[in-house]
């Protein structure tokens, strides 16, 4: 399992953090999915997970990713 941290542009409330936890959960091989509102960072835990996808599913929430750690 691989852990990988992104920012998240964008984001201004817990409704945010919902819409962006949703959508990257529903990624096939996600395990598990943490938004932070304070610091803009979402870590995704997973298998086969492509930063293309998260990047794909972020978008589909409404909110853009940025660079991964």
């Amino acid at each position: 399992m691989t852990e990988k941290t992104h920012t998240v542009a964008g984001m201004t409330c817990a409704h945010c953090v919902r819409a962006i936890h949703d959508e990257v959960l529903n990624l096939t091989g996600v395990a598990a999915v943490d938004v932070d509102l304070t610091t803009g960072r979402l870590r995704v835990r997973g298998d086969g997970v492509s930063d293309a996808a998260v990047g794909e599913a972020v978008a589909e929430a409404g909110y853009e990713l940025g660079h991964s750690a």
